[in-house]
């Protein structure tokens, strides 16, 4: 490696912090000139959701279209125990990723043993089994649903209002982001990383392949359960259609347009999503469109996007923007003394 690219990459590390910083400050204001911040906290959640699955995609190269089963599952874990049994609200949003990492685990241990497709359609037919059940069993809200959740509270302080809770889902943003980062840089995030390339080469390496995906699996299923706890006290309501499976959909294709194998490419490809359907949400309420216009214009939706960006940006939008910024700080660069920098060691790490 040339020594122009030893210069480059120290800078790039300190850049993108200072960016990330920049962007969660004006994020932070976002919320004070909103008057309705539904859309702003479903965003939020929905990127510490995809956050966790692009993890599980991009990083150790498995499919799932059954994610929104753990969202439901942290909505459930604090409906149920807030509202069946009287739990502190406190305690239920600890115990929301805590079970949707322990479900994962115990339902990865046989899943992630399926590749490809079966894979895939083996995670959506848990979230089917799990709706199957909610609107079957009465404590599960018994197809009714569940109501009257209580606020979120810690101690003396309660969270009132949409306000608190667009600050909450900032900060487990964050927190997913930095966890994410910690671990695709460590020695067990390295080992994940090869098995998206081979697993057979990843276990001669070394790397158990079945505990490593179960391990991803799991953190997934925690970041899950925690945007679905902490919706679960912002809406105040659960059932089955609260977690429908367009919406398990919907997380895959965030992640893939964001881009698959970076952690910003969740947080752009939600925000993404997310604005293009409120966009089809607006267009449905014109006069003169059918009631059913709606429903129609989000899978359509969601058509036009994996077909525009398949075929102009099949790597996702934070790739794609990485790539072209290394391209032209490539051609801008003068030529090493000891050479041309390669453009290869000048790509940035999107990490």
């Amino acid at each position: 490696m040339s020594t122009s690219a030893l210069r480059v990459r120290p800078v790039l590390g300190p850049v993108r912090w200072i960016v990330a910083a920049v962007i969660f400050i004006l994020l932070g204001l976002l919320p004070l000139v909103l008057t309705d911040l539904t859309f702003f906290v479903q965003t939020v959640l929905a990127a510490v959701v995809v956050t966790g699955l692009s993890l599980f995609m991009g990083y150790a190269g498995q499919v799932s279209l059954g994610q929104s089963a753990f969202v439901a599952i942290g909505g459930l874990t604090v409906a149920t125990l807030t509202v069946n049994l009287g739990w502190p609200p406190l305690l239920t949003l600890v115990l929301a990723p805590v079970l949707g990492a322990i479900v994962a685990a115990l339902i990865g241990w046989p899943l992630l043993r399926l590749r490809g497709h079966y894979l895939a359609f083996g995670t959506l037919a848990v979230l089917l089994i799990l709706q199957t059940v909610m609107a079957t069993v009465p404590f599960l809200g018994g197809g009714v649903g569940i109501f009257g959740i209580p606020p979120l509270s810690v101690g003396p302080i309660v969270l009132s209002g949409q306000l608190p809770y667009a600050y909450l889902a900032l900060v487990v943003l964050a927190a997913a982001m930095v966890t994410a980062h910690n671990l695709v840089n460590s020695r067990f995030g390295r080992g994940i990383r090869a098995l998206a390339g081979s697993e057979t080469a990843a276990a001669s390496s070394g790397v158990s392949v079945l505990r490593s995906k179960i391990v991803v699996f799991a953190i997934a299923g925690a970041f899950a359960g925690l945007a679905g706890g902490i919706g679960a006290f912002f809406t105040p309501f659960v059932s089955q259609d609260t977690y429908p499976p367009l919406a398990s959909f919907g997380y895959v294709i965030m992640a893939m347009v964001g881009g698959l194998g970076t952690l910003w490419g969740g947080v752009v490809g939600a925000v993404a999503i997310s604005l293009w359907l409120q966009l089809l949400s607006a267009l449905a309420t014109l006069p003169g469109l059918p009631p059913t216009a709606g429903p129609i214009l989000q899978y359509a939706g969601y058509g036009i996007v994996l077909v525009v960006f398949l075929l102009l940006l099949p790597r996702g939008i934070v790739p794609s923007v990485a790539g072209a910024a290394s391209w032209w700080r490539s051609r801008r660069r003068p030529p090493a003394a000891g050479g041309a920098v390669r453009h290869e060691e000048l790509t940035a790490d999107v990490h």
